[in-house]
């Protein structure tokens, strides 16, 4: 009788947890600390992050088509392992189902490792994702992507501080592997139903910020100032369960 007791306390606690479990609250430090020692044991290491060919990009791309595109688990993040420490991003698969298993595709073919942060604006967006930060060229940086387009999921989530939405050209239908982190609410507010939200910034919001504010320039004359001086790598990015 005792033990069934304990069976159902236990099985009771479960549903309570699961009831109570909310993906997008900031996770402290220890909670961060405990969730880095689930990374994978391989490392890549910024002097890892060499310039590649125009084949070895073009193979890289084609290796995608080998990674099986699958649903994100409201329990998964992505950690992208930056320069200045890591940001975890928890995401909204109810919201943008297919951004959502997109990302997870590149992250898990290896994409977004040792791609560079190329655009970056105070207040408003630090931008990412793109391969083509990868080449020996810098005036084809914010041009690349994954050699396919993902449809609009517009949905009723905010852009705003820390909240993680694709990038894409004029039409709405050509977001790929490009994405931005919203640094206020402020500038972002007029990007609501133009860009697909998908995700938010649980961890590693300081990171984000030391990345807001690396001073930027014109990378040509009359350009937008806002290419970074600095590098800013991605030097690896994985996904995790919690």
């Amino acid at each position: 009788m005792r033990f069934k007791l304990l069976i159902l306390s236990l099985l009771v606690s479960l549903l309570i947890s699961c009831k109570t479990f909310d993906p997008y609250v900031t996770l402290e430090s220890k909670q961060i600390e405990n969730l880095l020692k689930k990374a994978p044991a391989t490392t890549t290491q910024e002097t890892d992050c060499k310039k590649l060919s125009v084949g070895e990009i073009n193979t890289l791309l084609q290796n995608i088509a080998s990674i099986p595109e699958e649903p994100v688990d409201f329990k998964e993040v992505a950690v992208l392992e930056t320069n200045f420490g890591p940001v975890i991003l928890a995401f909204y698969p109810d919201k943008a189902p297919r951004h959502c298993a997109a990302f997870k595709r590149l992250v898990k073919a290896g994409f977004y490792d040792c791609t560079r942060f190329h655009r970056i604006i105070p207040e408003f967006v630090i931008q990412g994702g793109d391969i083509l930060t990868r080449d020996d060229d810098p005036f084809n940086d914010g041009t690349g992507g994954p050699g396919y387009n993902l449809p609009a999921e517009f949905n009723d989530l905010q852009h705003g501080a820390g909240m993680l939405s694709m990038a894409r050209a004029q039409d709405i239908n050509s977001a790929g592997s490009q994405f931005f982190i919203c640094l206020s609410r402020e500038r972002t507010s007029f990007l609501d139903g133009k860009y697909t939200v998908f995700g938010k910034v649980i961890g590693g919001l300081e990171n984000v910020l030391k990345i807001a504010a690396v001073q930027t320039a014109p990378l040509q004359p009359g350009g937008e100032p806002s290419y970074p001086v600095q590098e800013v790598y991605i030097n690896r990015a994985y996904m995790l369960k919690r």
